[in-house]
């Protein structure tokens, strides 16, 4: 099958078990190349070991009775066992009519193939066995190459069927029973333990508890839920029970929508024709034609058809995309391997090319320009007796038990002042107004703007200029001390991110489900071109085509399932490290270090990448314009004749300096 092909029948894709198939179908492709390509590789030893030329050129002579039946035989296995991709490629081209890479290869080793079965067989001149040999080891292994770089779109799909658990705890006649959760149906109660995933979109109907849909929703900090809460199938439950009554399965359920629009978004991606397969178009109807006039034009002329089909072959063989078909797989190759040292990891080869063309980045808020983590951001003390060390002591004495994200949020704030937990005494919590405890005989508590609303406690001053913030205080025998404010903190590196990035004439965008004061704060903050905020997941998928539609070449960096369908949309989907795995699956480049400065680094390692591959295309096509004039003959009256050895030699230079070339591609 050719990789055009190939690639199509990835777009076609089934869902679920289908997609599963296909992955491992794609897997067993890559697995059949790189067995023809070592199996290849170890027959073409012993040709060139007893092919006349190359004995030739190193001074040995191997010389004994049948050898070349033997080099005949050897090469036959190689043509039809090594070939054979390619020569199924060339029937599946001509029959859509469009020739390219597959029909010029395939063409290339048949004409080598059969003028040096024939010199085997009586016609005078040179064979090409071990160029034959070379020709098909080195398109083996540029294929095995690229079909490596060229990951299944449904390992997308895969990662986030995988977000769901496998079992649901039914609650049935007053028992607890657990079913596979393809047995749940509408309105079944279900029990949901602490720390378990949510098996089906549903609604609470006992029960309170920290839900956890980040990984869902974008939302940084757990939401606290209670009786008549819907739950998304997928999120995390907290510390608390839950009862649930199930609402939306399989196909209607949230998480089966969003694969669909990951489905949809990946298949609408426009599949862009790479140049070298337009240059290789080209070289195929170019060969051809100068091939077979070369052997009308000199049969002609002069008479002799052994001498009329060696330039054919000449011109054939000198046009071979040795490094045509290296130029782009080579340059691939040596570019994931070094955007990986640098901590880019390229999934699709297509869109990492494209990158060159970015004029406008959208960004995921949450874990991408901010650190996705529930801390403090400023502590206010009201009382001169208190200093904010002794603040954050009482408040993490009290805190030190809950598994709520401000408590998270605190604790860590303790740890990173490097001090200790205190002694306390009558823990109690306030419901869902905070809570508190005796620490040094004194009443201490930590308790939320509405416990102050109720018993009529004032904050001395405005807090809200120290941005916006989830704001708790701190009570010592019902006097207000402090005020501690928490949020998700901006990266460092975002700063600097977003300017390289005005400085390369890119617009910035923000992207978040998060409120609009929060998004405008941070927008304004990073200084960025403009924000969506309270988006939901389907529309940040819509903001994309919006942006799309005004003609600009988005690229989206996130790492949220939520934003698996906008990465998809995007013309380049960007993950972030940190972020969920379905996530990277949906993107096209991966950045490990979640470090929003390797987005800028990314598209100059695109610019540079693509300028390589463009030079390797640029020669492996170029020096064509020179050789086959000179293979077919047109200098012949004047002495210069090109001899299939010198043809190939030629093209041996041509496929070395793309290797070079290629391998001096660096991450600016």
């Amino acid at each position: 099958m050719n990789e055009k092909n190939h690639h199509d029948e990835h777009q076609n894709h089934e869902h679920n078990h289908d997609d599963h198939d296909h992955s491992g179908h794609h897997e067993m492709m890559i697995e059949d190349f790189k067995k023809r390509f070592f199996i290849s590789l170890i027959v073409t030893i012993p040709i060139l070991i007893l092919s006349p030329m190359i004995q030739e050129w190193i001074n040995l002579s191997i010389d004994f009775t049948g050898d070349s039946y033997i080099l005949f035989a050897l090469a036959t296995f190689i043509y039809f066992y090594g070939g054979w991709p390619f020569l199924t490629g060339l029937k599946d081209e001509l029959k859509e009519k469009k020739p390219g890479m597959m029909t010029l290869i395939a063409m290339a080793i048949s004409v080598a193939y059969l003028y040096s079965t024939a010199t085997v067989f009586g016609l005078e001149g040179s064979d090409f066995f071990w160029e034959l040999a070379t020709l098909i080891d080195i398109m083996l292994l540029g294929h095995w190459i690229e079909m490596r770089s060229v990951m299944s779109a449904s390992n997308a799909l895969d990662k986030l069927a995988e977000l769901m658990p496998n079992t649901a705890h039914l609650l049935k006649d007053g028992d607890v029973v657990d079913v596979d959760i393809s047995k749940l149906k509408s309105n079944d109660k279900i029990l949901i333990k602490p720390g378990e995933k949510v098996p089906a979109d549903g609604v609470i109907v006992k029960g309170n508890s920290y839900i956890n849909e980040s990984m869902l929703t974008g939302e940084s900090k757990p939401i606290e839920k209670g009786k008549g809460d819907k739950l998304i199938g997928g999120s995390v439950n907290g510390d608390g029970s839950l009862e649930v009554e199930v609402k939306n399965i399989g196909e209607d359920s949230y998480l089966s929508k969003v694969i669909d629009m990951v489905k949809r978004a990946q298949e609408s991606k426009s599949k862009t024709q790479h140049l070298a397969d337009k240059a290789a178009f080209w070289l195929t109807i170019v060969a051809l034609t100068v091939g077979f006039t070369t052997l009308i034009v000199w049969y002609i002329i002069s008479g002799d058809f052994t001498f009329a089909i060696a330039r054919m072959a000449t011109v054939m063989v000198i046009t071979c995309p040795h490094a045509l078909g290296l130029a782009t797989p080579l340059v691939v190759a040596t570019s994931t391997a070094q955007s990986a040292k640098n901590g880019l990891l390229i999934r699709n080869r297509t869109q990492f090319e494209n990158s060159r063309k970015i004029d406008t980045l959208v960004f995921d808020k949450t874990g991408t320009l901010t650190k996705g983590e529930f801390g403090v951001n400023f502590i206010e003390v009201f009382d001169d007796k208190y200093n904010k060390e002794k603040v954050i002591q009482l408040a993490a004495t009290l805190e030190n038990n809950s598994e709520h994200p401000i408590a998270t949020g605190i604790m860590d704030k303790l740890k990173e002042m490097k001090l200790d937990i205190l002694e306390m005494d009558n823990f109690q919590a306030i419901k869902g107004k905070g809570v508190k405890g005796t620490i040094d005989n004194k009443d201490i508590m930590v308790v939320s703007p509405g416990y102050l609303n109720e018993n009529n406690i004032e904050v001395p001053k405005e807090l809200s200029s120290k941005g916006v913030s989830t704001d708790v205080f701190l009570l010592v025998d019902h006097n207000l001390v402090a005020a501690i404010g928490l949020s998700d903190k901006i990266r460092e590196e975002s700063y600097n991110a977003i300017k390289r990035l005005k400085d390369e004439g890119i617009k910035t965008w923000m992207l978040t489900g998060d409120n609009e004061k929060t998004a405008k704060q941070v927008s304004e903050e990073l200084g960025l071109d403009g924000y969506f905020a309270e988006v939901l997941p389907d529309e940040k998928q819509e903001k994309i085509k919006e942006l799309q539609s005004e003609g600009r070449f988005v690229a989206m960096t996130g790492d949220g399932v939520n934003d698996a369908p906008a990465l998809a949309q995007a013309d380049v989907g960007i993950a972030v490290g940190s972020g969920t795995d379905v996530a990277a699956e949906t993107a096209d480049i991966i950045l490990v270090n979640s470090n929003p400065e390797d987005v800028v680094s990314l598209i100059n390692f695109g610019k540079a990448t693509y300028r390589k591959m463009i030079q390797n295309l640029i020669w492996a096509t170029g020096y064509n314009v020179f050789a086959i004039p000179l293979a077919a003959g047109v200098l012949y009256g004047i002495g210069i004749v090109v001899s299939p050895a010198v043809g190939a030699v030629l093209m041996s230079l041509s496929t070395i300096i793309v290797a070079i070339n290629a391998k001096l591609l660096k991450v600016e």
